[in-house]
């Protein structure tokens, strides 16, 4: 009788269950989501459920990235606050993937407990092991957006924008 595979390597074996971690872009959490978003989660979708077929374990996480002025801005336009504006969204693209069938084994938001302690471990650990430095810098400060930023935020950030450590 013929082998079918008559030379498996080490290589090879090493590959029949990989660990992969698998994110895609994350949509912002400012309006629904459209055409060009689904066809990437659907595509990475498709790429994660061969991944488990295989016998590979793969996780595919994403969240609603909840950080910015338009959210505040739109937040603003509807009269509500930019949190519940953000539980709002997510609600909608968490149904719109659902409706879709793209199956994420963790879907979350930037805004959540969880990625504050996360972000700022990073942070603190880069920091401490002197990957991190700290300089003040001048930069360009356009007057007209500041107008259309929350108000009260500006007046109290407003000399940190303009010359602020990074």
């Amino acid at each position: 009788m013929r082998a079918i595979f008559p030379l498996i390597t080490c290589e090879f074996l090493s590959m029949l269950n990989r660990k992969i971690l698998v994110t895609s872009a994350l949509p912002y959490a400012n309006g629904p989501i459209h055409l060009g978003h689904l066809v990437e989660y659907i595509q990475t979708d498709i790429w994660v459920r061969f991944q488990k077929q295989r016998g590979n374990t793969c996780y595919y996480v994403c969240a609603d990235d909840t950080h910015g002025t338009p959210i505040m801005l739109r937040a603003d336009k509807e009269g509500i606050a930019p949190e519940a504006l953000i539980a709002k969204v997510w609600d909608q693209h968490y149904a719109d993937f659902c409706e879709f069938g793209v199956a994420f084994d963790n879907y979350h938001s930037t805004h959540s407990d969880e990625n504050k302690v996360l972000a700022s471990l990073v942070y603190t650990r880069l920091r401490d092991a002197g990957h991190i430095s700290s300089r003040t810098i001048t930069q360009a400060f356009a007057q007209n957006v500041a107008r259309r930023i929350n108000m009260a935020m500006v007046a109290k950030c407003a000399e940190r924008l303009i010359h602020r450590p990074i």
